[in-house]
């Protein structure tokens, strides 16, 4: 019998009900998963406790891997016994198996283990999405990345220097420096101590950067948009 994590009403982790499922077949457009590794999002708690609505009674979580157990009409980019990740909603990673839409799929590479995928498709394709489609980047460029050591972070300081790119990364720690430059970051901006925005133009010859990836918001924005070069 297939498990979930749902939930009856929004409140604390004690509103969270591990429950046996029913799982029937999928149609069309859908598939069929066994879950092998299932992501943990900050994000989660966001649903759990009502900040962000979801109609109840619902599952939990937004990001899994696993296998293709079954395949609904008219799905042919996956197939049965493909492994897979995938992020984004409907609610119900949290569960052993589940139908779900298959559109939402993305095949692995044998490369690639189920718990990595799990815990790294949301922050990679957010990676890319930033790195690749927000604003043309070239080698030599500097850019600005608060919460360097986060989950995205760290993605984005690798991928950046795989760019040629020079990275300026904000932490609140020196453990938290040391592991953002262990994943490529060149510049640590210690922002509860240090003016990031000072530090900024004094790292960039006063220019500021094209770019900055603030992925903070409300404490860090009037230092990141001081950081920003004329039209950047």
């Amino acid at each position: 019998m297939a498990h979930a994590i749902r939930f009856q009403e929004t409140g604390g982790p004690d509103v969270l009900n591990w429950e046996e499922v029913a799982v029937g077949d999928p149609g069309p457009g859908e598939v069929r998963i066994r879950h092998a590794a299932v992501g943990l999002n900050f994000a989660d708690t966001y649903f759990r406790t009502g900040l962000y609505p979801a109609p109840l009674p619902a599952g939990l979580g937004v990001e899994a891997a696993g296998v293709v157990e079954a395949v609904g009409e008219g799905v042919t980019h996956v197939a049965e016994g493909d492994r897979v990740t995938y992020t984004g909603s409907p609610l119900g990673a949290y569960s052993t198996e589940r139908v779900m839409p298959a559109d939402s799929l993305i095949r692995l590479p044998d490369a690639i283990g189920f718990e990595t995928a799990a815990a790294m498709t949301m922050r990679g394709l957010t990676s890319a999405y930033l790195l690749r489609r927000i604003h043309p980047l070239k080698a030599g460029d500097t850019i600005l990345l608060t919460a360097a050591a986060g989950g995205v972070g760290l993605i984005l300081c690798q991928w950046a220097k795989l760019l040629g790119l020079t990275v300026i990364g904000t932490v609140s720690t020196e453990a938290k420096g040391e592991l953002a430059r262990a994943h490529g970051c060149d510049h640590v901006v210690h922002y509860r101590r240090e003016d990031v925005a000072a530090r900024v133009r004094e790292l960039t010859g006063g220019a500021g950067v094209p770019v900055v990836f603030d992925s903070v918001g409300a404490t860090t924005f009037a230092g990141s948009l001081a950081s920003l070069r004329r039209r950047g």
